[in-house]
């Protein structure tokens, strides 16, 4: 039987794996959009269910962990972390999917160009849910508020983007399919942004025993 603290390590192995897979699922369905590349966005559909299975492997082996050895203190809110972004990740793979589904409905629609602030909100998005799991791995609180401090330049530009392409689409029927597409894009966008802030929340909890959750007014 393995020692408590090599599963614990196994169990932070597997977040990292599946972060892997969520940061890929997400560059590849952002790239499908901007691209107008049909193999990305299949790409990320059929590794879909690889991202699924991870959860479920996780899942079970952090219940298990609960389960039989009645953690304490440090392990207690490292293992409640871990089912928390697991959890996140599994949402940010779904979203992934919503965006390349999303590309491939764009691909005979014409292009909008410049293409809006999806390109710009893909970076930032991106940028923190790779600052969120860097900080889940290194212990690292800091990071994890430069995550929650990007949130709201996120909003920003959705609410940018939903501007200019309403002006887009009053201009003409034709522009009305694309243009939905595109907002639903940048909802997807931000909701990414939303779970990696979550996860630097949980970062927080786990590193400092703080709940910031809820209480945006008081982040640093």
């Amino acid at each position: 039987m393995k020692h408590f603290q090599e599963e614990l390590e196994d169990l932070k192995n597997l977040l990292l794996q599946m972060g892997g897979l969520v940061e890929s699922a997400i560059y590849r369905s952002v790239a499908a959009v901007v691209e107008k590349d049909t193999d990305q966005a299949k790409l990320v559909l059929e590794n879909e269910a690889r991202i699924n299975q991870t959860e479920i492997v996780i899942d079970e082996l952090a219940t298990r962990l609960l389960a039989l050895q009645q953690p304490m203190a440090t392990d207690l809110r490292f293992i409640t972390a871990a089912i928390k972004i697991n959890n996140d990740l599994e949402r940010m793979g779904d979203l992934a999917v919503n965006i390349a589904e999303r590309a491939l409905s764009l691909l005979h629609e014409p292009a909008i160009r410049p293409c809006i602030d999806i390109p710009q909100m893909a970076t930032l998005a991106k940028s923190m849910v790779r600052r969120s799991l860097d900080a889940f791995v290194r212990g690292d609180a800091e990071l994890a508020r430069s995550v929650l401090l990007s949130d709201d330049a996120v909003d920003d530009l959705r609410d940018s983007t939903y501007e200019a392409l309403i002006q887009f689409m009053e201009k003409d029927p034709e522009n009305v399919r694309p243009g939905v597409n595109l907002m639903f894009v940048a909802r997807s966008l931000e909701r990414l942004a939303d779970h990696a802030t979550n996860i630097a929340e949980d970062v927080l909890f786990l590193v400092q025993g703080v709940d910031v959750r809820h209480h945006a007014e008081t982040r640093p």
